[in-house]
């Protein structure tokens, strides 16, 4: 099979694809799908005729060393005094040629030997997470705005007052304001117009999920960044977790929090084990997908997100502990978009000029710590390998 049959062949699996989305779901258009089918069969015809030549062309190539040494034979046969005559020195020359060609070399016969090369996009398995998921989310429709929070306050309660005496006034609650300020966060990517039709892969359908991961990288930087403004605490092992949850978080938050840590950290934790030898991360047997750090009267989920979006780094395995959803909120003035232009400019690139087409995504954000009683930013640190 040589380049060209590959190419029809992933044209007609493309097309007949094409052809099936046609007739069935919201977008059934069954004189569509004919029209499609119609052009399988040209593209199939196409097919037969390139097999055909290209079936006669390998036929009429044939030269082994079969053919020659027959040829050597019969010469032979009637050559009793052995000279070599003319055939037998275009034999022998045939065969040098043979012998000088190689596949390896592609000016030497290389060029000649199909190849296959699949334009279709496979895409290797990733491990992927979103922040946004832990955090809560609030849409607003203005660029700024602020929200209001009763100020936590040890209060001392009534004084003891004696029959007659006077009362005195008690402590008031007092208030405070979190504010948020919207930023616009976007890019584009350029796309040669060639590109969009030629190819035989869906290209646009890679780019806009290349562009809705962007979103998620941004918001997972927007929300770590965030979450390192807290000042860092140090955990030496188990204890020192047990501590942050009973302690630190107190009963407030203990029983809502979250361990969130990366690959690292779960290599770490499920280490772990009691006096007997038990292992202390469990999978959660109401969801067996959940992993649940069991410790004596401590019981909190994991969350691993992977190395890729939460980092180690300088030897620090990242925990952040505790109820994520109190402690961040996250203002959401508008979800990503992507709009797509041929004739628009940006800086020196002219769509319009070089046959481009724009892909623009944009989103406007702002995420603020609403509590910051509500986690704690803390981390291990590994022995740095030799």
């Amino acid at each position: 099979m040589n380049k060209k049959m590959r190419e029809l062949l992933a044209k007609i699996e493309n097309k007949r694809e094409l052809a099936k989305g046609y007739t069935e779901g919201e977008n059934k258009d069954l004189e569509k799908a004919k029209e499609i089918l119609n052009e399988i069969d040209k593209l199939q015809e196409e097919y037969e005729i390139e097999k055909r030549l290209f079936e006669s062309e390998k036929e009429s190539a044939k030269l082994n060393e079969e053919d020659v040494a027959k040829i050597e034979k019969n010469i032979a046969d009637k050559k009793e005094d052995k000279e070599e005559d003319s055939i037998q020195k275009f034999a022998k020359q045939i065969r040098n040629i043979a012998k000088g060609m190689n596949e390896g070399t592609p000016a030497d016969g290389g060029y000649t030997v199909p190849e296959d090369i699949s334009t279709m996009v496979e895409e290797r398995r990733e491990a992927k997470a979103s922040l946004i998921d832990l955090v809560s989310v609030e849409t607003v429709s203005t660029n700024k705005g602020s929200r209001t929070f009763k100020k936590r306050s040890q209060q001392t309660g009534f004084t003891k007052v004696g029959e007659g005496g006077k009362i005195t006034s008690t402590s008031t609650p007092q208030f405070e304001r979190m504010d948020y300020a919207i930023s616009k966060y976007a890019g584009y990517l350029p796309v040669t117009n060639e590109l969009l039709e030629d190819t035989d892969t869906n290209i646009v359908n890679i780019i806009v999920e290349w562009l809705g991961d962007e979103s998620r990288v941004t918001r997972n930087k927007i929300i770590l960044d965030l979450i390192k403004t807290q000042d860092e605490t140090k955990l030496e092992g188990l204890d020192d977790i047990k501590k942050v949850l009973n302690v630190t978080l107190g009963s407030a938050f203990k029983a809502t929090s979250v361990i969130v840590t990366n690959d690292d950290g779960l290599q770490y934790l499920d280490t772990l084990k009691d006096n007997d030898g038990k292992y202390l991360l469990q999978p959660n047997p109401a969801n067996p997908m959940e992993m649940r750090l069991s410790a004596g009267a401590v019981t909190v989920p994991v969350k691993v997100i992977p190395n890729a979006d939460l980092a180690t780094t300088l030897n620090k395995i990242p925990f952040i502990i505790g109820d994520l959803k109190e402690g961040i909120r996250f203002f959401d003035r508008k979800q990503l978009t992507i709009n797509t232009s041929n004739v628009a400019a940006i800086g020196e690139l002219n769509a319009f000029e070089e046959d481009l087409t724009l892909f623009r995504g944009i989103e406007r954000e702002d995420c603020k710590i609403r509590d910051e009683e509500a986690f704690v930013n803390a981390y291990i640190t590994t022995t740095p390998s030799v």
